[in-house]
């Protein structure tokens, strides 16, 4: 098996929006507030047109400090974004936030790099970046997730650990999914990414195994760390 990826043309990549537009439809007639939606397509167009350009740059550089400096800003955004659905100010909770994805996503990341990869050098970018994206990304759904059911569970007087308990379950619900559809339901991004490329099957299904290992751990991890850290914030409102 031996053949490249197929380069998307552009009026091909915008038949992709049709099915993008027909949900924003639905949201506005159903009242659901659309503009939120479209915003955050809107976003998502314009930051990976930007990312595309920017990490043909980064592939390319050896300089260390560089790929740390990434690496801090992907950090510092998910532990703000993951904030976005609690009630609670985020920069009371950010800190807070930043630690539970550093420590669980951050100690993945080394495992999975340097372990498992034994990536040489330490920092290479064409691995390390995208690996700490997937981790970091998941890490911050998680605990988006967990705080949002934490706080309904304890605002319905549930006793803070059994509300804990429910909130780290329905974190994981999304991975845990996944886990349990990845081979029969779905082919995953990096590894369907890597057939379409030609490498063998098998070996794209080690790194997909790897992948699922490090999103589960990290993911519940992080929001481990995030349900205990924040027990005092709850009790304060």
């Amino acid at each position: 098996m031996s053949h490249s990826i197929q380069t998307i043309p552009l009026l091909n990549l915008a038949l992709a929006f049709i099915p993008v537009i027909a949900v924003i439809i639905i949201i506005g007639k159903w009242q659901l507030g659309y503009k939120s939606s479209l915003y955050a397509v809107a976003r998502m167009l314009i930051q990976l047109l930007l990312i595309g350009y920017f990490l043909t740059y980064i592939f390319k550089t050896e300089s260390v400090l560089i790929i740390v400096a990434v690496l801090a800003v992907m950090l510092f955004s998910a532990s703000w974004i993951a904030l976005r659905t609690l009630s609670i100010p985020r920069r009371t909770l950010y800190f807070k936030s930043f630690l539970a994805i550093f420590l669980g996503g951050g100690i993945t990341l080394l495992l999975i790099s340097q372990a498992v990869l034994n990536l040489t050098p330490w920092y290479l970018p064409s691995y390390l970046i995208p690996l700490a994206g997937m981790i970091f990304a998941n890490s911050m759904n998680s605990i988006s997730l967990a705080g949002e059911r934490l706080e309904a569970e304890i605002g319905r007087d549930v006793p803070y650990k059994k509300a804990r308990s429910i909130a780290l379950h329905a974190s994981l619900i999304p991975i845990t999914n996944s886990l349990l559809a990845v081979g029969l339901v779905s082919l995953p991004g990096m590894m369907t990414g890597q057939i379409l490329s030609g490498i063998s099957p098998l070996i794209a299904a080690r790194y997909q195994i790897m992948v699922m290992c490090m999103i589960f751990g990290s993911a519940g991890i992080s929001a481990a760390i995030f349900l205990t850290l924040i027990k005092t914030d709850l009790k304060k409102e």
